[in-house]
């Protein structure tokens, strides 16, 4: 993960062939927020070198993305030979968890 000003830009190691979002052209499921922790749904693009670049005109100043962060994520995006992007998180912030009791 690196920051670009609003932006926060992704590389990825073992991608084949590069990314491909499925279904629609854009890819879905990838969310940021800044150091207030309040995560939005964001804009991602796939970059011309295979790195993924995410935004949101709500967040100034990114801390963290993440991808397919949900209980029932709607994701969309695989490489070249068909394996799918997994869910992963740039933070390590405490997360919220259900009362097993």
């Amino acid at each position: 993960m690196e920051k670009q000003g609003n932006k926060i830009i992704l590389t990825f190691e073992h991608v084949d062939g590069g990314w491909r979002p499925f279904d629609v052209n854009e890819p879905r499921g990838f969310a940021i927020a800044g150091e207030d922790k309040k995560f939005v749904w964001a804009t991602a693009k796939i970059l011309p070198d295979g790195k993924i670049e995410v935004s949101s005109d709500k967040v100034e100043d990114p801390a963290s993305v993440r991808y397919g962060w949900a209980d029932n994520p709607v994701v969309n995006l695989y490489d070249q030979a068909g394996l799918p992007l997994h869910p992963f998180r740039t933070d390590d912030w405490p997360g919220v968890t259900a009362n097993a009791n």
